[in-house]
């Protein structure tokens, strides 16, 4: 079995050996580059010590990050490295992180205290793959299994059981009845990680291709407790439904969360912890999907075409193309057989970003300045005119040149 190394990871590894140490890649990027995939990061475990580590490559190479944990991040061609002496973990009374760490001098200590078998592999050229826990074999039967005794790895540290859940739901793996039996029997430890953790593994989750069927009721049930279990099982399709990746992560959790409506949402993801940009987004999706549904008159397929262009101009000019195309996609995977109508009402607002065609006050042909230069006063009324200005347009009453709205604020003014 051989791994093609980043060439920075590669020369550290040399270094090491050359001064007499055992050193290897590790965890991650060992399980990515057997799965064909490009790691992200490359990190080491070596039978250094943190300070022969420091010595080797130079204080100025190196940042202390982890000392008491064992490791160093080493700077090497541009790009930074984790190198961590092996190790094995006292008990976690927080249950999560280990109360002391002990050096040691074999990596299969140090690969025992890990949490997955899939995780739990170490890779150098010269003597291969070293895997002790049959994670290759996971990988290949795909299948998510803990190292040792799930209880045990999982009291240790809770939010591997958020990790068991993403992993699987990134790789599309069936869980190991053990393993999965001991998270759901563990799940309550979740109160003890903090809220930062739980969203950032809960958003890593529903980045994935087709999360739907990690999304456990119970392990749900206790971080987002404000989601009723026949609302899980309803959201579940349209989760899948929706597009996949980080970037589409207001639409996710908007399918998931609708039923608790913008209010609810807002209270959940503030609980969460999620940021302040993706907790707004997420609830104007709610928002404006539950509005269009209850109204109808927001629904693209119950429209005719210029009244689908006055609803776009209109959601275009207060949220953006971006926020109108993932309400677009929201609106698709709630309900498929309308595909085609949110895909339009996307399309449309595209072409109307692309065209610069006038959607906000910004983009009228007067502004403020224009409009007390032709007599009309200074206050409140002011941005009242600009605004009815800007509807006169979009509902295509008036031009959106100088002379017209000059003309027709004069009418709104008087009126």
């Amino acid at each position: 079995m051989t791994i093609s190394m980043d060439p920075g990871a590669a020369a550290l590894l040399d270094a090491l050996h050359r001064a007499g140490y055992a050193a290897y890649a590790v965890g991650g990027c060992v399980r990515d580059s057997l799965l064909g995939l490009a790691p992200h990061d490359w990190d080491l475990c070596t039978s250094a010590l943190p300070q022969q580590v420091i010595g080797l490559f130079g204080a100025q190479q190196c940042i202390p990050t982890g000392l008491q944990h064992g490791t160093v991040t080493v700077k090497q061609n541009g790009a930074l490295y984790e190198i961590t002496t092996f190790r094995t973990e006292g008990s976690y009374t927080d249950g999560r992180h280990p109360d002391e760490v002990h050096f040691v001098p074999d990596v299969r200590e140090d690969l025992a205290r890990r949490d997955f078998t899939i995780n739990a592999m170490a890779y150098n050229e010269k003597e291969g793959l070293i895997d002790p826990f049959g994670g290759q074999t996971d990988l290949k039967n795909g299948i998510l299994r803990a190292v040792g005794a799930p209880h045990q790895r999982f009291t240790e540290d809770a939010l591997r059981i958020l990790r068991l859940y993403r992993f699987a739901a990134r790789f599309g793996f069936t869980l190991d009845p053990a393993t999965a039996q001991a998270a759901e029997e563990l799940c309550a430890h979740l109160d003890c990680v903090s809220a930062e953790r739980i969203e950032e593994e809960l958003a890593k989750l529903l980045a994935a291709p087709a999360p739907a069927a990690y999304l456990d009721k119970k392990i749900l049930g206790v971080i987002l407790p404000e989601l009723a279990p026949e609302a899980l099982t309803a959201a579940k399709p349209v989760v899948d439904a929706c597009p996949a990746g980080s970037e589409n992560l207001p639409v996710r959790l908007a399918a998931l969360l609708l039923r608790l409506g913008e209010d609810g949402t807002r209270r959940a993801l503030k609980r969460l912890r999620c940021s302040n940009a993706c907790i707004e987004e997420t609830a104007v999706l709610v928002r404006e999907y539950r509005a269009g549904a209850q109204s109808r008159r927001a629904a693209p397929a119950e429209t005719t075409i210029p009244d689908l262009t006055i609803y776009t101009r209109h959601l275009l000019g207060q949220y953006g193309l971006k926020t109108v195309q993932r309400l677009a996609a929201l609106g698709a995977a709630m309900q498929p057989k309308r595909a085609a109508d949110f895909e339009r009402l996307s399309k449309l607002a595209a072409q109307m970003d692309a065209d610069g065609v006038c959607c906000r006050v910004s983009q009228l042909a007067v502004n403020g300045r224009d409009l007390m230069a032709a007599g009309i006063p200074a206050g409140p009324g002011l941005r009242r005119v600009l605004e009815a200005l800007l509807d006169s347009v979009i509902r295509e009453e008036c031009p959106n040149d100088r002379q017209s709205l000059l003309a027709r604020a004069q009418q709104i003014s008087a009126s």
